[in-house]
């Protein structure tokens, strides 16, 4: 019997479109010989399978199924592709957990800590892992320019704490600007992390787990056109992305063996994508992605490609992984 997989995408972010293309992704290239996927649009008003035809199914968000030609279907498994929220935070995780249906991505608890950038730099930091200098805001706290300056100098990096795909972030330069730059990242979240500037080389580690066992995969170095990897530089194609980085071969071990350390320290699953800089010769954390583009411009479908995974091949081990 096939495997029924719902992949879900969309979500209720500003990332929505960038999900669709990861979920359509993931969607063309599964095995039709082991599995039966559905597309599976969860937004914020309503959820529901699109068909071929683009007709829309209605979920029974009480179980998670859906009633096609007067057959209920219930799903062995959820591809979960949405970034952002609910894929991203924990709470689509939690909801699965409850109904009883495995999903790709890690457990509830990981994807909220992973998304909170303050939280997950705390976590981090007794395991000897290296960061910018972070301040962060609520946003009801006055905004001290003069102290934040102090701690994290410039120019200096303004981000939503709760956000991805490069959403809300200001490159800061004086400190006329700093005040403005809040104002952009507190409209994607209620806590803004402010981080000191790392000069360097951006690299991206994808690490996953391939066949039952914890791989990290070739390393990406990333060059942005615009002043840093930005949304028109992730998604616009305003970059470079060389796999494999040109990094020495120490310096490519040594960062592969921190993101299997987060990764492994964290009890992941599923695939993640950790954003590094090596900054004076050594790599800075930057962030962990937990739900990372899956469409045909993103980095890491790229890396396994180079490191000789097909995508049909990566797609099936994370729903494998899931199921056991």
């Amino acid at each position: 019997m096939k495997k029924k997989i719902a992949i879900a995408m969309g979500g209720f972010s500003s990332e929505y479109r960038i999900s669709i293309n990861s979920g359509n992704m993931v969607y063309k290239h599964l095995n039709r010989d082991l599995y039966e996927p559905y597309r599976v649009h969860i937004l914020q008003k309503e959820w529901f399978v699109v068909a071929d035809d683009d007709t829309p199914y209605p979920i029974n968000k009480n179980d998670f199924t859906v009633k096609i030609a007067g057959k209920t279907i219930s799903f062995d498994c959820v591809f979960n592709t949405i970034h952002g929220t609910p894929g991203e935070n924990g709470l689509l995780q939690a909801y699965l957990e409850l109904v009883g249906i495995p999903q790709t991505t890690c457990g509830y608890y990981q994807a909220a800590l992973t998304f909170n950038k303050r939280d997950l730099i705390s976590v981090l930091k007794p395991y000897g892992i290296k960061t910018a200098v972070n301040y962060f805001l609520n946003k009801e706290d006055k905004v001290n320019a003069e102290e934040i300056i102090a701690k994290v100098g410039l120019p200096c990096f303004v981000k939503a704490n709760r956000a991805g795909s490069s959403f809300g972030i200001t490159k800061v330069k004086t400190e006329e600007e700093l005040i403005p730059a809040t104002k952009t990242a507190f409209k994607e979240d209620d806590e803004v992390i402010i981080e000191s500037f790392l000069d360097g080389t951006e690299v991206s580690v994808g690490v996953i787990t391939y066949k039952g066992k914890v791989k990290a995969l070739p390393v990406t170095e990333i060059i942005s056109e615009n002043e840093f990897f930005d949304y028109e530089a992730k998604y616009l194609g305003k970059s470079q992305e060389i796999t494999p980085a040109n990094i020495s071969e120490k310096k490519t071990k040594q960062v592969q063996e921190i993101a299997k350390l987060i990764y492994k320290k964290l009890k992941m699953r599923g695939f993640t994508r950790s954003e590094f800089i090596f900054h004076n010769g050594e790599p800075h954390f930057i962030e962990m992605n937990t739900t990372p583009g899956l469409s045909q411009a993103s980095i890491l479908p790229q890396q396994a490609e180079a490191a000789g995974i097909t995508l049909t091949d990566l797609y099936g081990s994370a729903i494998e992984t899931a199921l056991k």
